[in-house]
């Protein structure tokens, strides 16, 4: 899913580029596609191996994003220092870790198997200013909803950070609801036993990341302070059904950067590219030495990070009150587990097995050779979610 948006906004910047805010009508045809480079580079002054991804421009109907192989990633500073990345899955990562330091300048510099040099500006480091806190709290927000909104608030007395994106990690207990005790294993074609079942598959933990770009500035405040809604979930969603947690990332930018990334989210969520918003071109801070006439989509953001995670439960915001309903329908499902044509009512068996084989349904209980059985997340939430705790988690 996260691939294939970030697809359709590459689409659309491209087409932000080829029609350079024309104004007549333009007939969208399939042969105005024109590749281009995509880099996604932000430095940021944590300690770690820095990460840059390279990719190139996919058509609408193309499935995937296609990565750029083999190229030469270098960020370079101001005192002579040199950072080599190297290839690794669908990423570039710096051999060794290090961090952007305040008041040196930044350079990438992308090499390309076919000899493409692509240059960035140089960047400086941006003001740190540290996330005070991650307040949740139940809202009725503007589509009549009642849920959590979880706000992240900062400071910066010295009013020079200013402009703000976020990135959030959300990870979530989920406990299956038709869990037993005892389930159903295949013996033979036409058999099954009643075993003990594994207690490791009623509960699981399941970590997404935020897809949106999520952006606010305080330039227009009195203050350099920010309550910002990083996040609403419905109160019906089953991810806060039991325990939750989300860790938010605040990164400071630069006007270049910020507007870069307003852009984008404008193109994204323009809804069509027949829209009457008319972003323009999108001009970033990387271009091409070797060719000035190639396209290039991208910015090389140098910025500072802060991050902060918190913990709730469902009663500590709604006490008193059941809980969501599982995502999926955990109804009874009975089956007649016998092989003859001539049964009344008709056999099952072979059914049964299959679901029992495949992994689809898990079981509940019998009486003889009736059986009740569930759909799999229902009884078995490893069939679509880990059940290794994961190393920050707490209760």
């Amino acid at each position: 899913m996260k691939n294939h948006k970030l697809k359709n906004i590459i689409a659309f910047l491209l087409l932000a580029i080829i029609c350079n805010s024309c104004t007549e009508a333009y007939p969208l045809l399939a042969n105005t596609y024109e590749e281009a480079i995509v880099i996604e580079a932000t430095l940021t002054n944590e300690l770690k191996n820095q990460e840059i991804k390279i990719t190139k421009t996919a058509k609408f109907e193309d499935e995937g994003i296609q990565t750029v192989k083999g190229a030469k990633v270098i960020v370079k500073d101001n005192q002579n220092n040199q950072y080599l990345f190297e290839e690794n899955s669908e990423k570039y990562i710096s051999q060794s870790a290090f961090q952007a330091q305040p008041g040196r300048e930044y350079t990438l510099e992308v090499t390309t198997s076919e000899g493409k040099v692509y240059q960035s500006t140089s960047q400086t480091l941006t003001t740190v200013n540290s996330i005070e806190s991650i307040i949740p709290a139940v809202v009725t927000n503007s589509n009549n909803e009642t849920g959590i909104q979880i706000n992240v608030n900062s400071y910066d007395p010295g009013a020079t950070s200013k402009y703000y994106r976020y990135e959030y990690e959300e990870t979530y207990k989920i406990i299956a609801p038709r869990w037993g005790s005892q389930k159903l294993v295949v013996t033979g074609p036409e058999s099954i036993a009643v075993v003990q079942n594994s207690s490791d598959k009623k509960t699981c933990y399941s970590t997404k990341n935020s897809t949106d770009i999520l952006l606010t500035s305080t330039n227009d405040l009195a203050e350099d302070r920010v309550n910002f809604p990083v996040r609403f979930i419905n109160k019906n969603n089953y991810i806060i059904g039991h325990r939750y947690s989300i860790l938010v990332k605040q990164y400071v930018e630069n006007l270049e950067a910020y507007t870069f990334h307003r852009i984008m989210r404008d193109i994204s969520s323009s809804g069509s590219i027949l829209s009457p918003k008319q972003p323009g071109v999108l001009t970033g801070n990387i271009k091409c030495i070797t060719n000035t006439n190639e396209n290039v989509i991208g910015f090389f953001d140098v910025s500072t990070v802060s991050e902060k995670r918190i913990f709730f439960n469902y009663s500590d915001l709604f006490p008193g009150e059941t809980g969501p309903p599982y995502f999926n329908e955990c109804a009874d499902i009975p089956f007649n587990f016998c092989f003859s044509a001539l049964s009344q009512p008709p056999c099952q068996g072979e059914t049964m097995i299959y679901n029992i084989d495949q992994n689809l349904m898990t079981y509940v209980s019998n009486l003889g050779q009736n059986y009740i059985m569930v759909n799999i997340e229902c009884g078995d939430c490893t069939s679509f979610s880990s059940n290794i705790i994961p190393p920050f988690w707490t209760e």
